[in-house]
């Protein structure tokens, strides 16, 4: 044989290696594992709200318009006209699904005046943007002027319904040329309701346990400016409640007033300025808030506002089923994924990602919240996530490179991964991880020591969440 077809086959072999050994990470799960479904048992259900899930499940799919229908208050500005064109994958209450539904905000007339956003494509995720800081004057950025607020994409402007409203979106080729844009994609709230029946102190002792570890790893806990006690809703844990979370993205991504945010929230720069002009204010004509319960109507589900209707949707939704993991048309051995699940405990990243942080406490709503282990795989604390992750942005105690562990449950079945869904890929996840300041990095130093069956192992256990 010659030299040369030695040569061609050696290098043949390697790349057989290389692609048998590689990691891979087994993709999105599309067999259903029942998410979406209720948490409540109807056959135990003293107080009734059955009917207040399926309520609210109805509401957060309805398509809001700015007047003239029983769904009025959309804008001035927003980020989408529907809860759950934003929280879709792979059920209502998810996170973005694989067709990102802004794109079509402007050809089907939901904002018809308006420019598609350069990063806003069909097939990446739904995104909100935030500037973290001010423009000067000559468009760089003033870092002695910290903003962090929303900059809502699209405005009604052009529409039928929204009257002579006129708005210009926001500079967002000033803020991508100044480096200073960043993103956010929707949390999933699977499982919501569990989490927010966890007492301070089920946490607090949870988060003394965690501290003893030696990978560096600390943590500690957003906390509400009103009460002092420890928030947990949202990419930095700055929402106290659902009720607080729902009323918050009913103002802020879809410009409805409510009985929690009662006004139309301008852009930050306008805020700082003028606010909004008056002839974007009060466009539903029905006075603020736009929404507001309704004590004249029946059934008793129907009298609440949309934003307690939506907040109980979320309370009820059940956690995440875990499921079957298919990886090249070939399903996964069970003895894989229970490996990967010890490596996931045995390299750290249980120190953060804690398989449960606690019990819940006796639930006033409904029996199936009380006494329940929450198995969010999240401690449900902020921690310092390092340069490649940060985002410049604080909220709360949460500095700009910190992040609430993100609870994996229903990870199998989630798109775009990380806070502003930059990949879909689990190993990119990961490694995004690690960088300078990062209390993750002593992890993912000890999971690249691990060998590529390993690895292959923990990315398994990961998709079966």
């Amino acid at each position: 044989m010659s030299k040369h077809k030695i040569s061609s086959l050696f290098l043949a072999l390697l790349f057989v290696a290389g692609v048998v050994s590689a990691q891979t990470d087994p993709g999105v799960q599309s067999a259903s594992r029942g998410t979406g479904a209720t948490i409540i048992n109807p056959s135990n259900d003293p107080n009734g709200f059955t009917a207040f899930f399926n309520d609210g499940l109805n509401r957060f799919e309805q398509v809001e318009t700015v007047s003239n229908s029983a769904n009025s208050g959309l804008g001035p500005r927003f980020n989408s006209n529907q809860c759950s064109s934003c929280h879709a994958q792979p059920a209502p209450g998810g996170s973005g699904a694989g067709v990102n539904p802004q794109f079509q905000f402007i050809s089907s007339g939901v904002a018809p005046d308006d420019t598609m956003p350069t990063f806003i494509t069909a097939a990446g995720p739904t995104l909100e943007a935030r500037a973290p800081f001010f423009l000067n004057s000559r468009g760089g950025v003033n870092f002695n002027a910290p903003n962090g607020g929303v900059e809502d994409l699209f405005t009604v402007t052009g529409r039928s319904d929204a009257g002579k409203c006129n708005l210009g979106q926001p500079n967002f080729n000033a803020y991508l040329a100044a480096n200073d844009l960043i993103f956010r994609i929707p949390t999933p709230v699977f499982g919501a309701g569990l989490i927010e029946n966890l007492d301070d102190s089920t946490l607090l002792a949870n988060q003394a346990k965690n501290l003893d570890n030696n990978l560096g790893i600390a943590g500690s806990f957003n906390r509400s400016g009103n009460d002092g006690t420890i928030t947990r809703f949202g990419w930095k844990a700055q929402n106290k409640s659902l009720h607080m979370f729902a009323g918050e993205a009913y103002n802020v991504e879809m410009g409805v007033s409510n009985e929690l945010f009662p006004q139309d929230r301008p852009l930050p720069e306008e805020e700082q300025a003028a606010g909004l002009a008056a002839s974007c204010l009060n466009l539903s004509g029905s006075g603020y808030p736009e929404d507001t319960s309704n004590p004249t109507q029946t059934s008793n589900a129907a009298v609440l506002d949309d934003v307690s209707a939506f907040a109980n949707f979320m309370r009820f939704l059940a956690p995440p089923p875990t499921g079957a993991v298919v990886l090249n048309g070939s399903q996964v051995a069970a003895s894989t994924i229970s490996a990967g699940s010890s490596l996931f405990s045995s390299i750290g990243c249980a120190t953060c990602h804690n398989p449960s942080p606690g019990t819940t406490q006796v639930s006033n709503f409904v029996p199936a919240l009380s006494n329940v282990a929450v198995n969010a795989f999240s401690d449900l604390e902020i921690h310092d996530m390092g340069n490649r992750l940060a985002d410049n942005v604080s909220q709360g105690s949460a500095g700009g490179d910190q992040f609430r562990t993100a609870p994996l449950w229903g990870l199998g079945q989630r798109i775009f991964l990380l806070h502003d869904g930059r990949t879909t890929n689990l190993m990119t996840a990961i490694e995004d991880h690690s960088s300078r300041g990062s209390e993750a990095t002593n992890v993912i130093n000890n999971f690249n020591k691990l060998t590529s069956t390993q690895q292959q192992e923990l990315l398994d256990f990961l998709r079966s969440l």
